[in-house]
């Protein structure tokens, strides 16, 4: 992600994601119109992601690929900034039904950046390089 000066939080995504409430929403939009611009972007954090990913379900009952798919969208809005693994997770096809899903191929990419390799019990991360999966 760049250095923007600014980073959002997971109430804040929720905001301009749902528009609910409305005012927190015009808030948001307001916000981003005045402190963003095509060199200052938002930045958003894996953690946020992952907590907007769970919130849009279980608080406005998203499907999990229409949780995905507003966080694509949102993702490439020019004013946000998240990780290039983030983007890449988010652009996989079928990653709604994925194994491992979402957010496990969110921390195998933090952990995997600086040369680290994850350590797990999940099966299913067999699938991602430089993972070791423990029995």
């Amino acid at each position: 992600m760049s250095s923007s000066g600014y980073s959002l939080d997971t109430s804040f995504a929720i905001r301009l994601l749902t528009g609910d409430p409305l005012t927190l929403f015009e808030s948001a939009v307001a916000f981003l119109r005045e402190h963003t611009s095509h060199t200052v972007r938002c930045e958003v954090s894996d953690l946020v992601l992952a907590e907007t990913y769970f919130a849009l379900q279980y608080h406005y009952g998203f499907s999990k690929a229409d949780a995905l798919a507003a966080l694509l969208a949102f993702s490439q809005h020019p004013t946000i900034a998240v990780s290039s693994h983030a983007q890449l997770i988010l652009q996989l096809p079928g990653i709604a039904s994925a194994k491992p899903g979402f957010v496990d191929r969110l921390i195998h990419g933090s952990s995997t950046i600086d040369g680290s390799t994850l350590v797990t019990f999940e099966k299913a991360a067999r699938a991602l390089p430089n993972t070791l999966v423990l029995e």
